[in-house]
């Protein structure tokens, strides 16, 4: 994970787990793999129980930290945990490799 990106990290993950109350948030992509460029986005995946519809989740999100991050292109993926076993149990690698290479950012 790229050392400038930390501090903004860590305001991303505090001001969702005081608003938002996640059960998890993991950073995934070229960040968590040491591998950004000046175009990299921050993926994170965050994991809460909801009931809200995916396209609201992620507004909430986004609005929540939007002045943290700025012009800095920021890609939430928030999904809730029978989702992610749901991904799983269908064998979606994509998921896998984030929960085997991603950074867990904040575990309750």
């Amino acid at each position: 994970m790229a050392k400038d990106i930390q501090p903004l990290l860590r305001k991303i993950v505090e001001i969702l787990v005081a608003e938002y109350q996640p059960e998890r948030i993991i950073l995934f992509g070229s960040h968590a793999c040491g591998e950004p460029d000046r175009a990299s986005d921050i993926d994170l995946l965050i994991l809460k129980e909801t009931d809200e519809s995916f396209p609201k989740r992620w507004a909430e999100v986004c609005e929540l930290a939007a002045e943290i991050v700025g012009t800095i292109p920021f890609s939430p993926l928030v999904i809730t945990p029978t989702e992610l076993e749901k991904r799983r149990a269908k064998g979606d690698q994509f998921f896998e490799e984030i929960l085997t290479r991603g950074k867990v950012l904040y575990a309750r």
